[in-house]
């Protein structure tokens, strides 16, 4: 998993060979395509097959892959496409522009990540002011654990204003946007080499227990299946 800062939020690219993911709801909108041929989302009683897949998040669903098995583009603070997707959809097929887009975003293309956003309209140049510094201090020190308190005094709002603005703002409650930056953290050292005990208390998991449980929930793999699938140098 690599992590790529945008103005407030980050976009993160994980690649994996593997013949599926297990059932889990994406924590934030997530995007991901086939690394050798279509993929299929399955959830709620519906599948969508393609070589480019957006994923509603919040929504239970599993992923069969073909051969060379997925990659992966989480959009911290991108909303679910609604002007133009059912509500009640899980997956959708993007094609066209987006679908361009999305490939460029695979590559770590800046500009394109930051245009796939301005059109899923992730709502970032409407941000209240000194959230996007909360949001970066989140993501840079996920072992600080800003308390609801801290976040309150920080935008200048009573706690409960501060942590609905903090949703409205970036579709997610204050906690559980906590616990998806320290497990990235906690993926983008696990990719890097390290231990994932290691990477566990670095981020601030109670245990390796801990960590392996909410990476499951989060991600349909276990680190460990997350490491065996990791693609070696040349594997495309």
């Amino acid at each position: 998993m690599i992590a790529r800062s945008d103005t407030a939020f980050s976009t993160s690219v994980f690649s994996v060979n593997v013949a599926g993911v297990g059932r889990h709801p994406n924590p934030v909108t997530c995007v991901v395509r086939g690394r050798r041929g279509p993929l299929t989302v399955v959830g709620q009683g519906q599948s969508v097959t393609g070589d480019i897949v957006i994923i509603r998040p919040g929504v239970e669903h599993h992923i069969i892959c073909g051969e060379g098995g997925l990659s992966a583009m989480y959009l911290d603070g991108a909303r679910w496409p609604g002007r133009w997707l059912s509500p009640g959809t899980l997956a959708e097929r993007l094609e066209g522009r987006l679908g361009e887009l999305t490939l460029a975003g695979m590559q770590l293309d800046s500009d394109a990540q930051r245009e796939l956003r301005e059109r899923l309209d992730h709502g970032q140049d409407r941000l209240p002011l000194g959230m996007s510094a909360v949001l970066a201090d989140l993501a840079a020190e996920p072992m600080a654990r800003m308390s609801q308190t801290e976040l309150a005094e920080r935008l200048g709002l009573e706690r409960t204003q501060a942590l609905r603005m903090f949703k409205d703002s970036t579709g997610t409650t204050f906690r559980q946007f906590k616990r998806w930056t320290g497990l990235q953290h906690a993926a983008r050292l696990i990719v890097a080499g390290a231990l994932v005990r290691t990477a566990a208390m670095d981020a601030g998991f109670a245990d390796t227990a801990h960590l392996t449980r909410t990476f499951k929930q989060c991600f349909g793999l276990t680190p460990s299946q997350a490491i065996a699938g990791l693609p070696t140098i040349g594997g495309g």
